[in-house]
């Protein structure tokens, strides 16, 4: 586990406490989404790290580029981050927090990663067996890693199905080792 997700976890489990209390759900992940893509603009990282800016000034500079897409507790959230020099962590708290929103809403994250680009017919084929399988409403996300050779690997949670080619090959390497 990456230092990045052990630490962005107990502030997006905090974000996600508040905003299911309070019915924001949508509201959040969306705030989320826009800090994220102000963490990932091309030159704010040296100027969140600028040595001369008080944590204030970083924080009050962030809220002015994101704009209209935060309200007052996403302004305290980055406040807060500000504090603890903790802006770096916002696009894996925001991939958290959508995991646990996901949790919530009776829905799991499906990951595909295929060796060619899929078909609508075979993701939904995937997405409709994994949904009988693990009961729960499944959300794909699908990605190409060409060195897999065919196949595909699926991740929705605790689940792993390894039915690449790639994979297939060295268990019958280790198999004739032995």
């Amino acid at each position: 586990m990456s230092e990045l997700t052990t630490a962005a976890r107990p502030y997006a489990r905090a974000v996600f406490e508040m905003a299911q209390e309070a019915g924001k759900l949508p509201q959040w992940s969306a705030q989320l989404a826009a800090m994220s893509a102000v963490v990932a603009a091309e030159g704010s990282a040296s100027l969140l790290a600028h040595p001369r800016m008080s944590k204030e000034q970083k924080a009050d500079i962030f809220a002015e580029i994101a704009g209209d897409a935060l309200d007052d507790q996403g302004r305290n959230l980055l406040k807060t981050l500000a504090e603890n020099d903790r802006f770096a962590l916002l696009p894996e708290m925001a991939t958290i927090f959508e995991q646990l929103r996901a949790e919530a809403e009776g829905a799991i994250e499906a990951e595909i990663v295929s060796a060619q680009e899929m078909s609508d017919d075979q993701q939904q084929k995937i997405a409709a067996a994994l949904q009988k399988r693990l009961g729960r409403e499944i959300k794909l996300v699908t990605k190409v890693d060409p060195t897999l050779m065919g196949g595909a690997i699926v991740r929705a949670g605790d689940l792993v199905i390894d039915g690449s080619i790639h994979s297939r090959l060295k268990d019958m390497k280790a198999a004739l080792a032995r």
